[in-house]
């Protein structure tokens, strides 16, 4: 199993998917518990529901599952939420905050080291790749990284998560036109509720690749996935009816991006220019 998956495009947007994937190695899958087995963790169906929105968009997907390495993670292993509960580099965990692994087959630290190697590292070498190649052709690149989440996950947050959860980290990672048009986007979507900057504020990868001055903007979407599944449990099944429906949006806020590029790039040439005068 190859560790990701590039399919590239011409136009100035980057899909980052990193939690899609459901493989593990059978040396792993045979130390997981039951409750590791059913993989309830998964970004069920995002690749799906992202493929062919916007024909220009490229995209980086993990084959991987989460519970091999999680590819949204600090490769040093760095708490992206300090004081809260979340899970790890290589979790032992799920979101529920129960054991995923038998009794004593937790990976140690030399295991977890291999593993970042093997599969965490090839992904973010891939999404640089793409991250570089569409910048160099437009001036600019725009990474969207795509993720869901059960709309109710007590250990993780209170209450119901919103329906839309875009994570900038506080505005740092990308251009303020960019999180504005996103969030314009999702509030006007009938229907769904929304959030900027809530629980979920863009993980490991938006916030390590969101480099404005640098020409690369990031930016995070949480979707609840009570937005795209029949149920948010076994067995995870897609809806077409509601993704279709949902589908509709994320295309606007694609576009919505895809349409704000060249302005964004006639704004860094502009700073380009006066840095070398």
């Amino acid at each position: 199993m190859q560790p990701v998956e590039v399919f590239s495009g011409d136009g100035p947007i980057v899909l980052g998917v990193p939690h899609a994937g459901t493989y593990v190695p059978p040396e792993i899958w045979s130390r997981l518990n039951e409750t590791g087995q059913k993989l309830a963790d998964t970004d069920w169906h995002v690749d799906r529901l992202y493929s062919d929105l916007l024909p220009g968009a490229a995209m980086v997907k993990a084959n991987f599952h989460r519970y091999v390495i999680d590819a949204n993670r600090d490769p040093e292993g760095v708490s992206l939420y300090p004081g809260q509960n979340t899970t790890t580099l290589c979790p032992v965990t799920d979101f529920d905050g129960r054991p995923i692994y038998r009794d004593g087959e937790e990976p140690d630290a030399k295991e977890i080291e291999a593993r970042r190697a093997k599969w965490h590292a090839p992904y973010h070498e891939a999404l640089t790749a793409e991250l570089e190649r569409v910048r160099q052709k437009h001036g600019i690149a725009i990474l969207y990284d795509c993720h869901s989440i059960r709309s109710q996950v007590p250990f993780l947050f209170e209450g119901t998560l919103p329906d839309f959860n875009t994570g900038t980290n506080g505005g740092t990672t990308c251009a303020p036109d960019i999180e504005q048009a996103v969030v314009a986007e999702t509030t006007n979507s009938v229907g769904y509720t929304s959030v900027l900057n809530g629980r979920f504020k863009g993980g490991w990868t938006t916030r390590h690749y969101g480099q404005p001055v640098t020409g690369i903007h990031a930016i995070q979407m949480e979707l609840a996935q009570s937005t795209h599944l029949a149920t948010e449990d076994t067995p995870f099944a897609y809806d077409e009816s509601k993704a279709d429906r949902l589908r509709v949006h994320l295309k606007d806020i694609l576009t919505a991006l895809e349409d704000l590029a060249p302005e964004l790039k006639t704004k860094r040439q502009e700073i380009l220019g006066e840095a070398h005068d």
